[in-house]
């Protein structure tokens, strides 16, 4: 057993794990946090995506060990006191999310891409999510969702094409 020590949304903990647990497996089964789904454990689909140490990373290809003495942040740690942020808002009012599987990980993903690129195009929001996968939507919705949070209100019938600069006239 190995002891480790890392701050997850807010709060730390300090637990001995076997080496060899994944940091997707920790959250969940350790700590409860059942937020952040397993989807593939080869970090192909992305829905595991979390913030570890101001960066995304896939917590199925992560061992909770090397995760000792950082700060991590799941879905389940950016909503404040049931507030949800204007992301997730976005996700929701736009209709970004269908089964709901895949959605933390986009989520959090997309949450990167706008703390680097606050105003994305379409194609960067597609770029920026490349590594997440979504079997029930499409990803139109999902590309509406991260530009309405980054300010760009996309109407909710309005094709967003690849490569689409959103601006004014596209807007409402």
């Amino acid at each position: 057993m190995t002891h480790i020590k890392v701050n997850v949304d807010g709060t730390t903990y300090e637990d001995d794990v076997e080496p060899r647990l994944l940091l997707a497996h920790y959250l969940r089964d350790h700590l409860g946090l059942t937020g952040t789904p397993i989807g593939c454990d080869t970090s192909n689909c992305g829905a595991c995506t979390v913030d570890l140490d101001g960066a995304t990373a896939k917590s199925c290809s992560v061992l909770a060990v090397q995760a000792d003495g950082c700060e991590v942040t799941t879905i389940q740690g950016l909503a404040k006191d049931g507030t949800w942020t204007a992301l997730q808002r976005a996700f929701h009012e736009r209709h970004g999310l269908q089964c709901g599987y895949c959605t933390p990980g986009m989520i959090m993903a997309a949450r990167d891409l706008l703390r680097e690129n606050p105003h994305p195009t379409s194609d960067e929001v597609r770029q920026a999510l490349e590594g997440n996968l979504c079997r029930c939507t499409g990803y139109q919705n999902i590309v509406r969702a991260v530009l309405a949070a980054a300010g760009h209100e996309v109407a909710s019938g309005q094709e967003v094409a690849s490569g689409q600069e959103v601006t004014e006239e596209a807007t409402t």
